[in-house]
């Protein structure tokens, strides 16, 4: 069970600010206990020879790039606006082929108010569909993941929970190209038993964001009013990302349930947003999960 990367507590430098780059992220996090690094969309670069520069660097380092993290937004009214977000994928998807990415995140989209979940379960669903075969030949596996919420947008995912979420995976069918990437975290915020929403996707989960999350001030009941609120861009104030192993989440079970049904894929290391102190949390954090692999005889 490989273990990535994720730069989370630095997107703002990377996407916003943009007083870090790409490249001294890779040099700072060569001192991390990792195999590979997980790309975000925003801070990938936009040409084939960028990325190729990129792929370069992280090999020097015995490393890969397995992961690509993207966020679509397939819950737009019109269908038009839609088939413009899988155009866009499409063109990640490619971007991803020259970065070695083997697994691309792909959501559902905001969750707007008004609508109707049946319906959007089918447009999203579409979406997905009609990226299959693209992913497929580039030889890449769309990874839907049990979201909360992209730092950029308004409103959270729209398949948060996870009756909306299974009604997805139902409405999208199988495919060797498309499985879940199952994030604990997630689960905890949206209401859910991280261990119950394991047990119901566990032989369709591909992949794994690994986090810890716990509230500083606030209830999940203030979470979902503060979510609510279309002026709040990003993640709530009172949901904190903690070091792996500190917080809600029973990490030996989750592991125990993985391991039952052979799971041996990337593990990411997913931490918080506050850089201060980032390199050192996302460190404790690889220390504990390779512990865990290898206390569960993970590979």
């Amino acid at each position: 069970m490989p273990l990535a990367g994720f730069p989370k507590c630095y997107l703002s430098e990377l996407c916003e600010t943009k007083t870090m780059t790409v490249e001294e992220w890779i040099d700072m996090s060569s001192e991390l206990d990792i195999d590979g690094h997980e790309f975000y969309w925003l801070f990938t670069p936009q040409t084939k020879a960028e990325r190729r520069n990129l792929l370069a660097r992280v090999k020097d380092q015995g490393r890969s790039i397995p992961m690509m993290c993207y966020s679509p937004d397939f819950t737009k009214p019109n269908r038009s606006d839609r088939m413009a977000e899988v155009e866009q994928q499409k063109h990640a998807l490619d971007a991803c082929e020259d970065l070695g990415v083997k697994f691309c995140r792909v959501l559902s989209g905001q969750r707007r108010p008004g609508l109707e979940v049946h319906e959007t379960v089918s447009w999203v669903a579409e979406c997905i569909q009609l990226l299959l075969p693209h992913a497929e030949a580039l030889g890449i596996t769309l990874i839907l993941e049990n979201h909360y919420k992209d730092g950029f947008w308004e409103y959270p995912e729209f398949a948060q929970s996870m009756d909306v979420f299974m009604s997805l995976l139902e409405a999208i069918g199988d495919h060797p190209n498309f499985g879940v990437n199952y994030d604990p975290s997630n689960a905890l915020v949206a209401g859910d038993d991280p261990l119950v929403f394991l047990e119901a996707v566990k032989h369709r989960v591909v992949s794994m964001h690994a986090s810890d999350r716990y509230l500083k001030g606030g209830t999940l009941d203030d979470l979902k009013r503060l979510d609510a609120d279309a002026s709040s861009r990003g993640y709530a104030s009172i949901l904190q990302h903690g070091v792996i192993g500190q917080g809600f989440n029973d990490y030996d079970r989750i592991f125990a349930l993985l391991k039952s049904v052979g799971f041996s894929g990337w593990v990411s290391i997913e931490d918080g947003s506050d850089p201060e102190g980032g390199m050192e949390r996302l460190q404790q954090s690889a220390v504990f999960l390779r512990e865990k692999m290898h206390q569960y005889g993970l590979p």
